[in-house]
């Protein structure tokens, strides 16, 4: 994989930048994309590129907007060279009864989770058949594959990211393309840090019991998946080892689609 020249979304924190770590680490230009302050964003960088040896680039896009991923991809190509790998990590959350879903909470899942994935994938499509090689990999969710209640955008934005995922598999295949679809279960992240405070405000309970019988109720192995974890798990899609795989959803989950 040295050499090779990669895009992660949302990749200033938590689960991407896990990814751009691990991929920089096999040798890998990265493109990073994310929001936050502009001096920790850039400390990230510069120490990124200092651990791996390798050109890490920063990107700030909205990717809500269809012309700025457009122009993430085309600053990729610029900096770094064709785009060899794209991770489509970037995601947001909202939380509510159906009855009581804010409209606009729902374009915006729609439009960072999904429509920015197919804008991002139809932009180094082209580039990837031409030179019959390239990786993409979408990070999805558990809830791309089971349903859960107040999170009918999340879960349907998901569902709609794996069903992508295996559509432009379907449609690639035989030319040295490949997409598939991660699927993390809990992860520790900064957001969910946040929803552990905020549920622990109302619940009454500790933080640790708040991801226990909460967040890992539906987790056999009863602790949250490692950011490390996922990367490892694209990595391997984005190795030579992956070539052969296609189409498809790897759960890395504790056990939790097992159930």
């Amino acid at each position: 994989m040295k050499g090779r020249n990669a895009i992660v979304t949302g990749s200033t924190s938590g689960i991407g930048l896990a990814i751009a770590r691990a991929l920089a680490g096999e040798g890998c230009n990265v493109m990073l994309n994310g929001l936050g302050d502009a001096g920790e964003i850039e400390a990230v960088r510069a120490d990124l590129a200092a651990a791996a040896g390798t050109k890490i680039a920063y990107n700030g896009a909205d990717v809500s907007r269809p012309a700025e991923v457009r122009a993430l991809v085309a600053a990729a190509c610029a900096e770094l060279g064709p785009v060899d790998i794209l991770v489509n990590n970037a995601g947001i959350q909202h939380v509510s009864a159906l009855a009581d879903f804010p409209d606009e909470q729902w374009d915006r899942l729609v439009a960072v989770n999904l429509s920015a994935a197919f804008h991002a994938s139809k932009a180094v499509i082209g580039s990837m058949t031409e030179r019959r090689f390239g990786r993409i990999v979408n990070i999805a969710s558990v809830l791309g594959l089971v349903g859960a209640p107040h999170k009918a955008a999340y879960v349907a934005t998901k569902h709609g990211l794996v069903g992508l995922t295996k559509s432009i598999a379907i449609e690639v295949a035989e030319t040295g393309v490949t997409c598939n679809a991660v699927c993390p279960g809990m992860v520790m992240t900064p957001i969910i840090e946040m929803q552990v405070a905020d549920q622990a405000k109302v619940t009454g309970l500790s933080p640790e019991d708040v991801v226990k019988e909460v967040f890992l109720q539906n987790q056999p192995i009863r602790r949250p998946v490692t950011a490390e974890e996922i990367a490892g798990a694209v990595v391997f899609l984005c190795s030579p080892a992956g070539s052969g795989v296609t189409g498809t959803t790897l759960a890395v989950d504790g056990g939790y689609v097992a159930r």
